[in-house]
């Protein structure tokens, strides 16, 4: 037997075999894609539109498509790095991906989040600060958007002001599609052409229900995910498709952007078919630049400032929210957007850079975790402290001034002489009711939640909650609440003045929804309001059986004209509140017609007065442009021409100049749109004076 001895290897030399196998980060590392110099230009473009735009610069009121441009930007960025490292290492690594992506984007928003809640506290009225301290805590885990769509469709929080933190909403977007897209991408499989599959039957879904939730729930469309996630596929698909185009179509592609941006406005129905212009746009300047960038968007001007496109987005709405309520004037909002930029660059180089590219970016996941439980937890603790808002002296009772057992002419003498007195008031009282914090809570607590929502369609709901029983339940005459919230808002009145005549009183209301005989569009979406006309006929045919003695009718009607209607809007609202007034009258002995309320303009008396207690003169409406005089002779002159009783509230709320926010120690307001049920109770032997018997 012959023993074959290996030849021996010199010293340091390695045994021979199979080449080992480079590490995947290595491999990855080695197919990373290249820089682009371009879409840093591009994101300058974004970004430069989007805050001029929301800083009220003429032409660029349609500047709010940059967010889609961010959209494409992200959805080709993203896909074309998970691509290249399943291409590079057979897998996708979702700790570490989801590491680098809290890395990148969570330490710079928390501090601009933490520093908004810290301002809002500061400047705004406690009302204001634990709003925002609420969009916080959504805003830390990535769910504002969800709050901001509720809160659009929602009738009562319409006349919510824009939160400084409203524009996280696209961030809460662009992080739920990351956290979804990585494992859609496992799903599907290795292959380009599953991952293509994937994506394109995402990008097709999202498109139809974004183009039909723009008519239907337009804040839904605007902005969840489920209607925005076809913009970042749009970008996706460029990533796995790898399309070339020749350079000069970067230039097409730039201007259906710019295009967009001086076209649309904020009656455009967005986003809907709309964002096709500027997602298309974006799609053809990211796909052609891959072989020749638009030298215009790699000049170092534009790369600067989209270097710092993010931070810029972060501070710069902040800055004008709050400097809007600090400041007057033409030129403080566009000071506010650039002074933004000065947070902006110092948190890059402070904060982003140095977690970027130190050590901490080894922990993504913890750090993440950590600066989104610390900024959740800031905010939550903040929303226990204190939100009473200090007065000074104490006024005189004004339920107990007008609601005296007296003749209502020395009533209304002696409110009207608390609303003399209440234009020239400069300071909230200490003995203010409701208080301040509670404004908005105080809303017809005894109706049973009567008001029906948008999307009811009969009267049904209502009157099985017991709607058609308040006043005294076993009286033998009939009175009606005919109208949406500006009619509801009159309950607690209603109600007292039933019961002193032994009368039942039912009440049918419905949100944002007319009783005139009109076509209006429903809130939240860009459609007519037809579940309004369905409640309407049954309404009218629940009074048609009732037979009541009385109905009183009314309705907000400080909007635009009705659909379809032909101008002018004063006669065409005069019209129809006068049609269905004749059409009540056919079953009802008598019908009054309750003119509005003044009109706040949405913007919320509670948080204007808790904003500025030493100056609450600055809240009082202007009575021209809160009565809406025009109209309200327009209305008079219909019903009365058509034998229609009408009472005009007026002079219960305003001087011949202005209507207070405050009468005596009574908030008047709840809202930027309603009364407080407080003062509208204070009104009561007012109102029952004015409605025959």
């Amino acid at each position: 037997m012959t023993v074959t001895r290996s030849r021996p290897r010199p010293p340091g030399q390695r045994r021979p075999g199979p080449r080992p196998r480079p590490r995947p980060a290595r491999v990855a590392a080695r197919e990373r894609p290249a820089f682009r110099g371009d879409i840093e230009g591009l994101r300058a473009v974004a970004v430069v539109s989007v805050v001029l735009g929301h800083a009220g610069v003429p032409g660029l009121a349609g500047g709010y498509v940059g967010v889609d441009v961010f959209f494409v930007i992200s959805g080709f960025l993203i896909t074309r790095h998970l691509h290249a490292e399943r291409r590079a290492t057979g897998r996708i690594r979702l700790a570490a991906f989801y590491g680098r992506r809290m890395v990148r984007l969570l330490p710079a928003a928390a501090l601009a989040v933490a520093a908004t809640v810290a301002a809002a506290w500061a400047w705004l009225s406690p009302p204001a600060a634990r709003a925002v301290s609420l969009d916080a805590i959504t805003a830390a885990v990535y769910g504002v958007n969800v709050r901001l769509a509720a809160q659009g469709t929602d009738y009562l929080d319409a006349a919510r002001e824009p939160s400084p933190l409203q524009h996280c909403w696209s961030l809460a977007v662009e992080e739920q599609f990351y956290l979804v897209w990585p494992l859609l991408l496992l799903i599907a499989g290795a292959t380009r052409r599953r991952a293509v599959t994937a994506l394109a039957t995402l990008a097709a879904v999202s498109l139809a229900i974004c183009v039909w939730q723009t008519t239907a729930a337009q804040p839904w469309a605007y902005f969840g995910l489920q209607a925005r996630a076809w913009e970042l596929a749009a970008g996706g698909l460029i990533a796995l498709l790898a399309p070339r185009l020749p350079g000069f179509a970067t230039w097409p592609g730039l201007a259906m952007i710019v295009a967009a941006a001086l076209w649309f406005d904020d009656r455009t129905l967005f986003p809907g078919y709309a964002a096709v212009l500027p997602v298309a746009g974006a799609a053809l300047v990211v796909a052609a630049g891959r072989t020749s960038p638009n030298p215009l968007l790699g000049a170092a001007p534009l790369r600067w400032i989209g270097r710092l496109s993010y931070g810029w987005y972060l501070w710069h709405w902040p800055a004008l929210v709050i400097a809007a309520h600090l400041h007057d004037g033409p030129l403080v909002q566009p000071a506010a957007a650039i002074a933004a930029l000065l947070p902006a660059w110092l948190s890059l180089h402070l904060v982003e850079n140095p977690i970027r590219f130190g050590r901490l970016k080894r922990h993504g996941l913890v750090l993440g975790a950590a600066v989104t439980a610390l900024t959740a937890g800031a905010a939550t603790i903040l929303l226990g402290l204190p939100t009473r808002v200090p007065g000074a002296g104490t006024a005189g009772d004004t339920a107990a001034a007008v609601t005296a057992p007296d003749t209502v002419g020395e009533a209304r003498t002696r409110l009207e002489g608390l609303i003399a007195a209440g234009a020239t008031q400069a300071v909230l009282p200490r003995n203010l009711t409701p208080p301040v914090a509670a404004a908005a809570r105080d809303s017809a607590p005894g109706d049973r939640g009567c008001l029906a929502s948008l999307d009811d369609t009969s009267t049904r709901a209502a009157l099985a909650k017991g709607c058609d029983r308040h006043g005294d339940p076993d009286g033998t005459a009939t009175m009606v609440l005919f109208g949406d919230s500006h009619t509801e808002q009159w309950f607690e009145a209603a109600d007292r003045i039933a019961r002193r005549r032994h009368w039942r009183l039912v009440v049918l209301a419905k949100s944002g929804c007319t009783p005139a005989d009109a076509l209006t569009i429903k809130l939240g979406t860009r459609r007519v309001y037809r579940e309004c006309s369905a409640w309407r006929e049954d309404a009218l045919a629940v009074i048609a059986r009732l037979r009541p003695a009385l109905v009183v009718l009314s309705t907000r009607t400080y909007t635009d004209p009705p659909t379809g209607a032909p101008p002018p809007a004063d006669t065409a609202w005069a019209a129809a509140l006068t049609t269905t007034a004749q059409r009540v009258a056919a079953s009802a002995a008598r019908v009054v017609l309750l003119q509005d309320t003044p009109d706040p303009r949405g913007t919320s008396v509670p948080d204007c007065v808790a904003a500025h207690p030493a100056a609450i003169t600055r809240c009082a409406l202007p009575a021209p442009a809160a009565l809406h005089p025009a109209r309200r002779a327009a209305i008079e002159r219909a019903a009365r021409a058509a034998g229609v009783t009408v009472t005009d509230p007026a002079p219960w709320f305003c001087t011949a100049a202005v209507c207070p926010a405050v009468v005596g120690n009574t908030l008047v307001y709840r809202d930027g749109s309603h009364v407080t049920s407080t003062y509208v109770r204070l009104l009561t032997p007012l109102l029952e004076a004015a409605l025959p018997g």
